[in-house]
This record gives C-alpha cells, sequence and structure tokens, in this order.
C-alpha cells in the first residue's frame, strides 16, 4: 500500500475477519480487502452497494478473476449498484442497474474510490 499507493501502514497491525468463519481463498478478494483495510485507515466506510473484485500483482497492477461478467451480473441482481473491477474484467456492453468502475493499478483504485461519495 506504501509502495503504490503512497499509504502508510507499516505501524499498524492489520486483522482481517470474514464474517461467520468464511475462508477467503480466492485470489479475487485482493482488491477488496485492500480497499477495505483503506477504509478503516481513513475511516471513511466504504460507499454501500459497492462490489469489489480482483487480484493484485506484487508491482501494483490488479488482474482479471474468472468469470467477472457472471459475478457483475449477480451482483446486479442482488442490488448492487457500483463495482470496482479489474480493467480486463469491463464488461464490452453495459450491465443494467450497475455503474462498473474498471482500474489498472491499486494507485488508480485508491483514487477512484476517494472520488466516490
Amino acid at each position: 500500500m506504501h509502495r503504490h499507493a503512497g499509504i502508510d501502514c507499516f505501524d499498524q497491525d492489520v486483522f482481517v475477519n470474514a464474517v461467520g468463519g468464511v475462508k477467503i481463498t480466492e485470489p479475487a478478494a485482493d482488491l477488496s480487502v485492500l480497499l477495505s483495510i483503506v477504509s478503516s485507515l481513513k475511516n471513511k466506510p466504504l460507499p454501500s452497494k459497492l462490489i469489489v473484485f480482483g487480484e493484485i500483482g506484487l508491482a501494483g497492477e490488479i488482474r482479471p478473476a474468472p468469470r467477472g461478467q457472471e459475478r457483475l451480473r449477480e451482483a446486479a441482481k442482488l442490488g448492487f449498484t457500483r463495482a470496482m473491477i479489474p480493467e480486463a474484467n469491463k464488461p464490452k456492453h453495459p450491465i443494467n442497474g450497475i455503474e462498473v468502475i474498471a482500474v489498472r493499478r491499486v494507485e488508480e483504485a485508491v483514487e477512484r474510490l476517494r472520488e466516490l461519495d
């Protein structure tokens, strides 16, 4: 986070707890966990009805998740209105009911998060 987004957290202990003991084994959870940590450090909640997925590489790039289009369609059905996703998962055609925010790098994701209300 420090190298790619300019967020200092080296003096913090970070614990991530998934609700109900769910195990997070999928790399596509990387971006959502990172933005949750940013939210906590900034003491600002993530926007409601936002879904986030994407794998983060060591160089700060955001890699696509498998079945990205299916994830977006299901998220829209469940009432999510915004999605922050890897650029490579951006749909070719809009999906009704959901605004897609496509990002390529960690710093871009953090900046776009700041722009959301």
